[in-house]
């Protein structure tokens, strides 16, 4: 029972978020404090899950699947409690600052993470909810890169995702959050030419994503005023940044052999970096198994194994 139930824990991030935003005050950093200094200190104590990969015994997909998407109602009635505050001028300019750091890592966490895992699902109505999860980070590009672009080159110079050795984190940000765009719009422009379909067309999704990101930042600037839009600006900021320092972390100076055909080797398990800390494997719905995740990417959170090789 503890094996499906202990993603409910999930759940103690925006709940800390809502604590924060509730609170104000020194609790305003609420879900940052819980990534940051919680978690990890936590970590330090509890002990390494790195047993035997457990057998499932039931199919309880349609737990783990709610699990997910209570993410999105959640996420978005945050933000709209958090603009209504920010509008009405609300907390003092300290207070808004942890406020933009509480809610940016929300954003990072339930939006873009849980994205990512509903973003490798064939379901149209599962794309389109990762789809939804990527919009208050302006960061809808991440769906096309990562699915096409990031998979097939993981762990090797082409991908800007893959840090290298020695590389600053400051400096990565920078290549990643550029050259994964750069790479987004590329890879929309291929799947539209074999496909024959124009450039200026609604199929083409980073033209779609780009109309989207505007349309929800004009209803921001519309309903909460421009003060607002510049937050949220802010606050999206934060969260693809967060991602971005998860990238940097899970393939960090990992390369892929070159072959004699000039290929890359196949992604395998030792080709990323993984944590077994149980606790945050449950808030990041497993990322931290991230081996797995490349090695079958098609496999569910619930379900991504434990691997010896990985480093």
């Amino acid at each position: 029972m503890w094996n499906s139930y202990k993603y409910l824990l999930a759940y103690l991030l925006p709940t800390c978020c809502v604590g924060g935003l509730y609170f104000g005050g020194w609790a305003s950093g609420g879900a940052f404090y819980f990534a940051f200094i919680v978690l990890p200190l936590l970590e330090q104590i509890l002990p390494i899950q790195n047993a035997p990969n457990v057998q499932k015994k039931e199919d309880k997909t349609w737990f783990f699947n709610l699990l997910l998407y209570f993410n999105l109602p959640i996420l978005f009635a945050i933000l709209f409690f958090f603009f209504s505050r920010v509008s009405q001028n609300y907390w003092l300019a300290s207070e808004l600052v942890l406020q933009v750091l509480n809610v940016g890592i929300t954003v990072g966490v339930i939006g873009i993470n849980v994205a990512h895992e509903l973003g490798h699902r064939k379901e149209k109505y599962h794309q389109w909810m990762a789809h939804l999860l990527l919009l208050p980070a302006l960061y809808q590009h991440f769906f096309v890169e990562h699915n096409r672009g990031h998979h097939k080159n993981v762990a090797t110079d082409k991908d800007p995702s893959s840090a290298r050795k020695n590389e600053a984190i400051y400096l990565f940000w920078m290549r990643s959050v550029i050259g994964t765009y750069k790479s987004a719009w590329e890879l929309e422009r291929e799947r539209l030419e074999k496909r024959k379909i124009g450039f200026w067309s609604l199929q083409n999704l980073m033209l779609r994503f780009t109309l989207c990101q505007l349309l929800y930042s004009s209803a921001i600037a519309y309903q909460f005023g421009y003060f607002s839009l510049i937050i949220a600006i802010f606050v999206a900021i934060v969260g693809f940044l967060l991602l971005e320092s998860v990238n940097y972390i899970e393939h960090y100076g990992l390369r892929r052999s070159l072959l004699a055909n000039g290929r890359h080797e196949k992604v395998m398990p030792y080709h990323s970096w993984n944590s077994e800390h149980e606790l945050g494997r449950i808030v990041l719905y497993e990322l931290t198994r991230h081996s797995d995740h490349h090695y079958m990417e098609s496999i569910p959170y619930q379900d991504l194994r434990y691997h010896h090789q990985s480093p």
